[in-house]
């Protein structure tokens, strides 16, 4: 079988983006995993499947490079935004819009994310802040937020501030990001016995009221160049800590998103890029294990 794909990312944040409408495939996980393998594959961060849907204009299902399925992923969902205005892809659902031009409804795991066409960025409507522990989820036994809770990691106490976008954020102030041993402290905090599903993880500096520094750990893909749900997560944190304003740049390794969380309707606002790398075919045979 021929798989058609298209590689896209945004801040460096790399996807590969599959339409599996029509595909007949099965094992998604082992095939993210085999994708998304950088040397054996084509290689990403995460899979992204666009399928129909019976709730808005189209479905999004994620995979993560381990083969993990994750329920939202900021950066993702607007290169499949961009995917789908480029390639024109008509909804089977037309009474949710006749109009897709410019305007997007999509489902995923963590509920309906509405996207716009802003010039040439595209902004995803990404919901209320999660803010209640049961909810997030984190294992903490008190119903108001988890604001600078001391986590300890064998010789070092980090205060963390959890927060779901969809999915759930662990956020640390510091004051110097680039000093972070990621690659260390990231895993620990991701599997550690608070989050039951995991978290991702993101260490932020404080440049001044309107513009954070960031580097983040993805819950099943490691540090990443940019997260569009963790730079969301991490504006709320620092509004709550009341660090900044409520509308700030946040500049990732990959580039800067803009988030707003607004007071009108308590959403939060990411804006940002999409950009296509190159489309591709890939073959898969019945050896692979994959097919229907």
């Amino acid at each position: 079988m021929k798989l058609p794909f298209t590689k896209m990312h945004s801040l460096g944040n790399d996807f590969i983006v599959i339409d599996m409408r029509n595909a007949n495939l099965k094992k998604l996980s082992l095939l993210a995993k085999k994708l998304c393998d950088r040397r054996f594959g084509i290689g990403a961060d995460q899979v992204l499947l666009l399928d129909n849907s019976l709730k808005a204009d189209f479905k999004m299902r994620i995979f993560n490079a381990d083969g993990s399925e994750v329920e939202m992923c900021g950066n993702g969902i607007r290169c499949l935004g961009k995917f789908i205005w480029d390639k024109k892809v008509k909804s089977q659902k037309s009474k949710v819009r006749k109009n897709t031009t410019q305007q997007l409804s999509i489902e995923t795991l963590a509920g309906i994310k509405y996207l716009r066409k802003i010039g040439e960025l595209i902004e995803v409507n990404m919901g209320e802040p999660i803010l209640e522990p049961e909810k997030i989820p984190v294992k903490i036994r008190q119903r108001s937020a988890i604001v600078n809770y001391p986590l300890k990691i064998k010789d070092k106490t980090f205060k963390i501030t959890c927060v779901s976008m969809g999915n759930p954020h662990a956020v640390i102030v510091v004051n110097d990001v680039r000093s972070v041993p990621l690659s260390h402290y990231g895993p620990i905090i991701e599997n550690h016995r608070l989050f039951p599903k995991r978290t991702n993880v993101e260490f932020i500096q404080i440049l001044n009221r309107t513009n954070i520094k960031m580097r983040v750990w993805e819950r099943g893909a490691g540090e990443t160049m940019a997260c569009g749900t963790g730079a969301s997560a991490s504006a709320v944190v620092s509004a709550l800590l009341s660090l900044t304003d409520r509308k700030v740049t946040i500049h990732l390794t990959g580039g800067t998103l803009l988030i707003n969380w607004s007071r009108k309707d308590n959403h939060v606002y990411m804006t940002g890029d999409a950009v296509k790398v190159f489309e591709g075919t890939i073959v898969i045979t019945a050896k692979a294990g994959i097919l229907k």
